[in-house]
């Protein structure tokens, strides 16, 4: 591995930012990815460098063209870098082949959508077994995990339910608990709250706060200034490049936990 990245720019924080230092779960170098568009050559990222430790909680912002849906899919191993390093744990999966980073992807990472991405005729618990079907690793063992991690979600009076008898939030909680199915190596939210309400928004907050609090590392993209004030730390893209960086003090998370929960309350009181 390569010694702990140091980034270049970084905003002022709120006293008492939270530092996670543990090892690191994402490591990625100097990334670059390109595009050839006709006769155009579209550089997408143009070597964009952190880490993510174990533990932490990312969220990554930027307006269209900063290069944040390239860098989900580098991060999703949906694709691969023009040059530059990325590391899962000890593993530069920069250079894998497609096989190998298939591999990856239904074991070492969790990936939680907008849109849930849910199979409908499954219930519940087949939908959360989902990521161990292309293994082949199918049984009573299995089958009880999926019903824990329903069961650990809130829906676990729900299990033989189909997603079409479900509510928005209890499809994105049927996606989070899918995601932990493999024990991965981070949780990778696409925009997990863009199709919520903000009632609706705040549970599925609340659910990742605790999965964090339980150790579980989280790269959230999203577009949401209230939900990204709900990460340990935020990491904005411009152009391809890693604009800044800023870290939320424990202090500042909980007023934003306050702030959505104050408008989640005055949204309900409400008669129309």
């Amino acid at each position: 591995m390569t010694e702990p990245y140091s980034a270049p720019a970084v905003e002022a924080a709120a006293p008492s930012a939270p530092l996670v230092t543990g090892a690191p779960a994402v490591s990625i170098r100097e990334l670059t990815k390109s595009y050839v568009l006709k006769s155009e050559t579209v550089h997408a990222l143009r070597g964009v460098s952190f880490d993510v430790p174990e533990g932490d909680y990312v969220a990554i912002m930027g307006p269209s063209g900063s290069g944040k849906s390239t860098l989900l899919n580098l991060l999703g191993c949906l694709d691969k870098p023009t040059s530059g390093n990325f590391y899962l744990g000890q593993d530069d999966v920069a250079s894998m082949t497609d096989d190998e980073l298939a591999d990856i992807r239904s074991r070492r990472i969790g990936f939680v959508f907008q849109s849930y991405n849910l199979i409908q005729q499954y219930t519940v618990v087949e939908n959360i077994q989902v990521p161990l079907y292309y293994q082949g690793r199918l049984g009573a063992a299995e089958h009880q995990r999926a019903t824990e991690l329903a069961e650990s979600v809130g829906l676990g009076d729900r299990l033989d339910h189909r997603p079409m008898q479900l509510s928005g939030g209890q499809q994105q909680r049927v996606a989070i608990a899918r995601s932990l199915m493999n024990d991965p190596y981070f949780i990778l939210a696409d925009e997990a709250t863009g199709n919520l309400d903000s009632a609706t928004t705040e549970e599925i907050l609340t659910l990742f706060d605790s999965l964090n609090a339980e150790g579980r590392t989280i790269i959230m993209v999203t577009h949401e200034d209230e939900v990204a004030a709900r990460a340990k730390r935020i990491i904005r893209l411009g152009d391809g490049l890693l604009s800044s960086e800023r870290f939320n003090s424990e202090a500042s998370r909980e007023e934003a936990r306050v702030r959505q929960q104050e408008h989640v309350r005055v949204l309900a009181q409400r008669k129309y």
